[in-house]
């Protein structure tokens, strides 16, 4: 029996199996020989010790900490989602560095759309520090205590900031799909190193388009400096060549165009193979100029054939000076949208009028418009979709997901990240009841779902949401001890924590395995235990204590028809060591060999 993996996708070893792939060749005993490697490569090696990069102190260690596995899990919070049984949607509270580690095996590959507003680096913005050796613990710390702002003072302002962006857009990258884009806000103060990071990141290629967004209405009265009323938005595409747009459509009008061409250079000599007799309704008329010399038609000869053949060509006759016009037909024009994002996208005022209508406008001071993330969810995706967020602050995005589903009857699905910031006890959200900015991401959530139901009257939106929170392994031996992690999981009889459930580890197994969190998952009762099938006998699991070849004769029965599934028990639940040597051979009869244990 197989003991299951307690760590996250090990990036650094995926990286090396694609390279293996790529390259079998440069294989030898198992290792990557880099001499043979770099043959193979040929000029492709940069030699040089003098070549352009960007660097700062502690980006190496901001690698590592990418490709660092997490032991953490995302435990299931039904209290304080909505419509858990039913909707697709996830709202995650954590350490979203934690967190985007945690769903590079579900979400690898999986996310069309990635949208983040992270801190801009204001000076009175939050920007935290990562612990290399335990994040959890880390991360645990930081929710117990006030969050303090990156001060311009700071010795390390924009380094702190590099750090902290670096390994999540490294992670981030990986979610996307191969047509997947990603839209990060941002402002002045770290816009050039933001496009630095994302070239590095995304790679200079996969650039799009950096998007100029009229945030804020212009400063009453006079002043000694410009009034900035802008911010930028980048986009970069996982792989630009698989990307495509939604376009402007335009209705157009039919309209007549002269086919002389009037300026003053469109001369004969110019174009000569535009000069030409077309003959019309027994007519024959040349390209002359008003000056009488000769001219130029704007199509070519066979063009103007085609053209005259469908009944496009249409001849007038003003005071006997003929003219042939091109009649062009009602129709759509289709056009790009532009870099500039201006007063219909909604500034961060129309944010707060999107609060308004909920009551809950007095929370935020500047949140994002519901309209610009509504405009890049539009451009960028089609149903079905999912949409991440994993700087989600007042969940504006999510927001956009419902309210775009409820105009073009979509069904994208969104998964928000946030960290429990605390709320000041001065704040408004203090007051009313909020302790940190997750409740408030929450509940904006719930009120603006049924506010579109209200106002759209589709009743079949999903305006639910799942809450997991992340928290350490609930597994002793899975606790984030990085000298440790070599520990098989089963070295102790009772190896889950006393203060976790069943169902907490049922999900932490989704995560480890590969699965999402919104996988369909049926809960059968037999004989008053609880077996879970899973998306749709895919995965069977029994996490219970005292298993006896019943329950496996039972489990056999939930299996798919079409695939081979995956069978997993707690290891110290069976009755004793024969029953489980029965069960595995048992399974294994019936054409199940993927068995494991926790």
């Amino acid at each position: 029996m197989e003991k299951l993996d307690g760590k996250s996708l090990d990036l650094v070893q995926t990286n090396i199996e694609a390279l293996k792939k790529l390259f079998p060749e440069v294989v030898t005993e198992g290792k990557i020989d880099f001499e043979k490697l770099k043959l193979i490569l040929g000029e492709e090696i940069e030699k040089r010790n003098e070549r352009y990069e960007f660097t700062w102190h502690g980006k190496t260690q901001a690698m590592k900490l990418a490709q660092t596995p997490s032991t953490g899990t995302l435990r299931p919070d039904k209290q304080s989602s909505k419509n858990w049984d039913t909707t697709e949607n996830l709202y995650i509270e954590g350490d979203n560095l934690e967190v985007l580690k945690l769903l590079q095996k579900s979400y690898f590959g999986k996310i069309k759309m990635i949208y983040i507003d992270p801190p801009y680096n204001t000076g009175k913005d939050f920007v935290y520090k990562d612990d290399f050796r335990d994040n959890i613990k880390n991360y645990k710390e930081m929710t117990q205590q006030t969050t303090k702002a990156n001060t311009e003072t700071n010795g390390r302002y924009h380094t702190d900031w590099l750090n902290m962006m670096y390994p999540r857009l490294k992670l981030a990258r990986n979610l996307l799909r191969e047509d997947g884009v990603i839209f990060i806000s941002i402002d002045d103060h770290e816009m050039a190193n933001l496009k630095k990071i994302c070239d590095e990141i995304f790679g200079e290629d996969n650039f799009i388009a950096q998007f100029v967004w009229k945030s804020k209405l212009g400063k009453v009265g006079t002043t000694s400096t410009i009034s900035t009323t802008h911010e930028y938005i980048l986009c970069y595409a996982q792989n630009i060549q698989m990307v495509t747009f939604k376009m402007i459509e335009k209705e157009v009008e039919g309209r007549k165009e002269n086919l002389r061409q009037w300026g003053q250079a469109d001369r004969r000599e110019d174009r000569p193979s535009m000069y030409y007799p077309i003959t019309i309704d027994g007519v024959t008329v040349y390209p002359i100029k008003d000056d009488g010399s000769d001219g130029r038609w704007r199509v070519g000869q066979e063009t103007a054939k085609q053209l005259l053949s469908q009944g496009f060509l249409e001849l007038t006759n003003k005071g006997g000076k003929y003219e042939i016009y091109r009649k062009f037909p009602p129709g759509f024009s289709i056009t790009p949208h532009d870099t500039l994002l201006l007063d219909d996208i909604g500034t961060t005022a129309k944010g707060s009028i999107a609060l308004k209508k909920i009551n809950m406008h007095n929370y935020f001071d500047y949140p994002k418009s519901v309209e610009l993330i509504r405009f890049f969810c539009n451009l960028c995706t089609s149903d079905p979709s999912i949409v991440l967020d994993f700087f989600s602050g007042s969940a504006t995005t999510a927001h956009a997901v419902m309210q775009l589903n409820a105009e073009d009857g979509g069904n994208r699905k969104f998964i928000m990240v946030q960290l429990p910031e605390p709320t000041a006890e001065n704040s408004e959200a203090y007051k009313a009841g909020y302790k940190n900015i997750c409740e408030i991401g929450k509940e904006r959530i719930r009120r603006a779902g049924e506010k579109i139901v209200q106002e759209t009257g589709k009743t079949d939106l999903d305006i639910g949401f799942k809450v997991f929170t992340l928290d350490s392994s609930n597994v002793k031996t899975w606790d984030p001890d990085f000298e440790n992690l070599e520990q098989t999981l089963l070295d102790l009889q009772n190896n889950m924590k006393e203060d976790r459930t069943k169902e907490d580890l049922l999900y932490e197994i989704l995560l480890k395995i590969g699965l999402p969190l919104t996988t369909a998952i049926e809960e059968i009762d037999y004989n008053g235990k609880t077996i879970y099938n899973v998306g749709f006998g895919a995965v069977l699991l029994c996490l219970e204590d005292d298993i006896d070849l019943d329950i496996v004769h039972e489990m056999m029965k939930h299996k798919s028809e079409h695939l081979s599934p995956k069978v997993i028990f707690k290891e110290s639940g069976f009755i004793n060591d024969s029953v489980k040597i029965n069960a595995i051979q048992t399974l294994k009869k019936n054409g199940i060999n993927d068995v494991r244990s926790v």
